[in-house]
């Protein structure tokens, strides 16, 4: 996996999601940034994540979500091998 350097992301946009102030004003936020696949490729990859995290297998996983068999594999590799950024999420998730 490819990570972004730091020398080539622009922080701005990260900083930018940081001021977001609830969830309506990330869904604007996103509407106005993305494209509709866009941003149903990223819900995608989220809910497939969520279900991996979960211990749901494959198959299963493909069913429900309609994802790929690619997608699902390159979800479990950033689960795997990743920042951890999916963790942080979702333990802080089950907190709430």
């Amino acid at each position: 996996m490819v990570k972004i350097g730091k020398k080539e992301k622009n922080g701005d946009l990260y900083k930018a999601i940081l001021l977001l102030q609830n969830e309506e004003e990330c869904y604007d936020f996103f509407q106005d940034l993305c494209t509709v696949s866009e941003l149903r490729a990223m819900e995608q990859r989220f809910e497939v994540a969520s279900l991996l995290s979960d211990g749901m297998i494959y198959n299963d996983i493909l069913e429900r979500t309609g994802a790929s068999s690619a997608t699902i594999s390159r979800v479990n590799r950033s689960l795997s091998y990743g920042t951890g950024g999916y963790e942080k999420v979702f333990a802080r998730m089950k907190k709430k």
